[in-house]
């Protein structure tokens, strides 16, 4: 039996068919690196990632996210102490 929209594949199959080949977003970059940060990545995430992925931008990413968390908690050190 077909469903109304006469698709034989339901949502995240069809989300999965879409982003097939596809390399991840910017934007889904850095959600990929933020849910590592905390250690919740999901599985389908981190297939995609590192089947489409490119290395170099999750390692920039990291980095650069990295660097913004130290100096976040350098400026709540100073105001903390001042």
């Amino acid at each position: 039996m077909i469903k109304k929209d006469d698709s034989p594949l339901n949502k995240d199959e069809q989300s999965v068919a879409e982003e097939h080949g596809k390399p991840p977003s910017l934007l889904q970059v850095i959600a990929s690196v933020l849910a590592a940060f905390f250690g919740v990545q999901s599985s389908k995430n981190k297939e995609r990632d590192f089947k489409h992925g490119n290395h170099k931008v999750f390692i920039l990413v990291g980095v650069a996210m990295t660097f913004v968390f130290l100096l976040t908690v350098l400026a709540v050190v100073q105001i903390v102490l001042s």
